[in-house]
């Protein structure tokens, strides 16, 4: 099956040659494919960055897109360049893990290694995969190559550690992590409303650097005390803190990693 949508992500920015030659490859292989800038701001080197802005980004588009996504401090070395096949979309890049949220989020999926070189540039450079090897693949799965024909199926696929926040055995108390700064300097947490229900907030208290974190808002303009940093249900499907017209991280000192603790006597203190 053909596809119309090609998407980029990349940690190569937008002031260098990088990704107008990974989008000339493609649309030398197929004129007809609409490609659409998903993100070439992403840290550099930043995997994990990387997975969480494919992850939460990729289900907005149309069945059948294809995503690039190229954060790759490996390249050059013995990492496998793959495709991930999902039922409504493809994805082709290193393994990783910048697919890891794919695989969190999907119940049905296939990796396949990218062996076949007839579907790569003939001349393949060590330091420019995104160009070589990746471009051309997607180019040729938009095109109605399947993904078996570029590969062998894989089974063992690198997988960053999940998201999904743990039960401290001692106190039994929710522990999650900040997963994503945004560039206003909101913290995006790894709980989601599943695991703290909105309807279940009063009473409870989020500890994270040495700060209480006990206002709860449905979003920005709802917080009751602004000079106080509250949590909102962020549209990533995570609960996130922020401050009022200022950055919760550089207020807070947050930074990505950092626990996060529930706690419900922490509430209204």
């Amino acid at each position: 099956m053909s596809a119309n949508i090609i998407t980029l992500l990349t940690d190569f920015g937008t002031t260098d040659y990088f990704v107008p030659a990974m989008k000339g490859v493609i649309l030398t292989i197929n004129s007809e494919v609409r490609i659409v800038d998903l993100a070439h701001e992403i840290p550099p080197l930043n995997i994990r960055k990387g997975a969480f802005v494919l992850g939460s980004s990729y289900k907005d588009f149309p069945v059948g897109t294809i995503h690039v996504a190229v954060v790759d401090p490996g390249v050059g070395t013995e990492r496998r360049p793959i495709i991930v096949e999902t039922a409504d979309a493809l994805f082709v890049g290193p393994d990783n893990g910048i697919f890891s949220r794919i695989y969190e989020n999907e119940d049905d999926w296939r990796v396949y290694s990218i062996d076949q070189s007839e579907y790569q540039l003939p001349k393949n450079s060590s330091t420019f995969n995104g160009r070589d090897v990746f471009a051309p693949v997607a180019a040729w799965l938009s095109r109605g190559i399947a993904p078996d024909r570029i590969g062998v199926e894989v089974s063992d696929p690198v997988r960053l550690n999940p998201l999904r926040p743990g039960i401290d055995l001692l106190t039994g108390r929710i522990v999650a992590t900040i997963i994503n700064i945004d560039r206003f300097g909101n913290c995006v947490t790894s709980l989601t409303p599943d695991d703290l229900p909105v309807d279940e907030v009063d009473g409870q208290g989020l500890l994270v650097a040495g700060s209480v974190i006990d206002q709860f808002c449905d979003c920005f303009g709802a917080a009751q005390y602004p000079e106080r940093p509250f949590a909102y249900p962020g549209s990533a499907g995570y609960w996130e803190i922020a401050c009022w017209y200022d950055s919760a991280a550089d207020r807070l000192g947050i930074r990505t990693g950092d626990q996060v603790v529930v706690d419900f006597s922490q509430g209204d203190q």
